[in-house]
């Protein structure tokens, strides 16, 4: 892992330019202004001259964010690609807020590897990002070690075929306190174990949410839906507009003809 004060750095980061997009700021003037902002110790104002690279030739910062490996990890980098398909339905606001929250999760008091691991899994489900390449970006996060690479990467063939409750909790410490044998190395502590043999045969986001309430690990941004009557008003203020400058021209005609010289461009 990086010292605290990059993933400090990080989440102030990831924040902060979330906010800017959503107010409208361009993404090469958000990234300018941060790079002077952000702690000069850490290594991330090279990370954003690194981006601003990206952004000013491609418009885009995940290329960037996947070669710099030894900074970003692979699933932030991953989440950030998602985000940036043309047509695709992932938010980028929504992915900003993702790595947010993993950020200030790596330096809380709460971090275990479980935790982190439920809430990178839980953003592949809800959002729809793909399990395949997903998992595999989990998996290259240096902090797993290689019983946690290993099951990681083997899930993405037993997903769908095994309840995945099941599966957390055949490698928990409450699995042995059981009438069950763990099916191979221990993972994950006994109250996550208990809380997954409760929701057996469930939704696994009746999983996420228990161990969210239980654990206080962080919970996944969700994409608010969108409300047709936040954009009613300007809407009806674009159609009042067309509708005055079409009776201005109608009112043109009827008086002799519409003067077309306020639209004529006057050369030197």
């Amino acid at each position: 892992m990086l010292d605290r004060e990059e993933y400090v750095e990080q989440q102030f980061f990831f924040q902060t330019f979330r906010e800017r997009v959503e107010t409208g700021v361009p993404a090469q003037e958000s990234l300018v202004v941060l790079r002077a902002e952000v702690l000069a110790s850490t290594k991330l104002p090279m990370a954003i001259d690194f981006m601003l690279a990206d952004v000013k030739h491609a418009g885009i910062i995940s290329p960037s964010m996947f070669r710099l490996k030894h900074y970003f990890t692979k699933f932030q980098a991953y989440v950030i690609q998602k985000s940036e398909i043309p047509d695709g339905k992932f938010d980028f606001r929504i992915a900003l807020r993702i790595l947010e929250n993993e950020a200030k999760f790596r330096i809380s008091d709460m971090f275990t590897c479980a935790g982190l691991f439920f809430y990178q899994f839980e953003t592949l489900c809800r959002n729809k990002l793909g399990y395949q390449e997903g998992l595999a970006a989990i998996a290259d996060d240096s902090i797993y070690n290689q019983h946690w690479k290993e099951w990681i990467l083997s899930l993405h063939h037993e997903l769908g075929v095994i309840d995945f409750a099941e599966m957390i909790f055949l490698r928990s410490e409450y699995c042995s306190k059981t009438d069950r044998q763990p099916s191979d190395v221990v993972l994950f502590s006994e109250r996550e174990g208990r809380i997954a043999r409760a929701t057996l045969g469930r939704d696994p986001v009746y999983l996420f949410s228990a161990l969210s309430r239980h654990l206080n690990y962080p919970e996944v941004p969700r994409q608010k839906p969108i409300n047709a009557e936040e954009n009613l008003i300007p809407l009806l203020q674009r159609r009042i507009e067309h509708l005055e400058n079409r009776l201005l021209l109608f009112e043109e005609e009827l008086r002799g003809g519409v003067n077309l010289n306020r639209f004529y461009v006057k050369g030197d």
